[in-house]
């Protein structure tokens, strides 16, 4: 990354996108300033609340977020980075436009594996994000008209691949979305000794095939943002 050291805040907010992390540098940040844009990646600083948070965005997939979240945790100081990302929907009982926060990230990729060797890695969010996260959620319930949910998610590295046999497994096991990034952030977080959290909009249905809009895409994250943020803020 182009950022000089000192650049970016201890707290970040990450979604995949850059065009979403602009929006949120705009919309959410006060004050915020362009620290890069390397690669078309785009990351900003400002405050909220008065307190230094950046935003970052982490592209697609594990070895992209994985990537940004190692530097930024051993580079630039930072502590804690909530991914705001979208998901899809497993079970019936979450719906587009819901909010996922992932208590754990079940995955098929081999990060959990390769950064300790013999040995496959729980992969966990921080609890003091995701218990801030969980009680922000339920504080702020119905604000943007969809339902939040606390649970584990799928982190794959197939984008298309259509795996119905897998996808009823992984619901019977309460699994409640699939995504592509928490999983790694996850990793790399426990490796380096941070603090990790992914809050998920809801963009379409496995089962139903339902979806936002590309426009929606970028405008329906307020309520993962907001308990992100908040997440974020915790004890500080």
């Amino acid at each position: 990354m182009a950022a000089a050291p000192g650049e970016f805040a201890p707290l970040v907010l990450m979604p995949g996108d850059p065009r979403r992390a602009r929006r949120i540098a705009e919309t959410f940040l006060d004050d915020a300033r362009l620290v890069t844009d390397i690669r078309g990646v785009l990351g900003y600083t400002g405050t909220h609340r008065g307190e230094p948070m950046s935003v970052l965005a982490s592209g697609m997939g594990i070895p992209s977020v994985a990537i940004y979240a190692t530097e930024l945790f051993r580079y630039y100081g930072v502590r804690r980075i909530v991914r705001v990302g979208t998901a899809g929907a497993l079970p019936a009982s979450v719906s587009v436009r819901d909010v996922v926060i992932a208590s754990a990230a079940h995955t098929d990729s081999s990060i959990g594996r390769v950064l300790l060797d013999g040995v496959t890695l729980s992969l966990a969010p921080s609890y003091r994000l995701l218990s801030t996260a969980a009680t922000a959620a339920e504080r702020d319930a119905g604000q943007d008209g969809g339902t939040v949910h606390v649970g584990p998610v799928f982190t794959s590295d197939h984008f298309y691949l259509d795996r119905p046999a897998l996808f009823d497994a992984l619901e019977r096991r309460g699994t409640l979305a699939v995504e592509m990034e928490a999983a790694g952030l996850y990793a790399v977080a426990g490796t380096e000794g941070g603090e990790a959290l992914a809050v998920l909009t809801v963009s379409d249905h496995v089962r139903t095939g339902e979806a936002l809009s590309a426009g929606e895409r970028e405008t329906r994250f307020d309520t993962a943002v907001r308990t992100a943020a908040t997440a974020l803020l915790g004890d500080v």
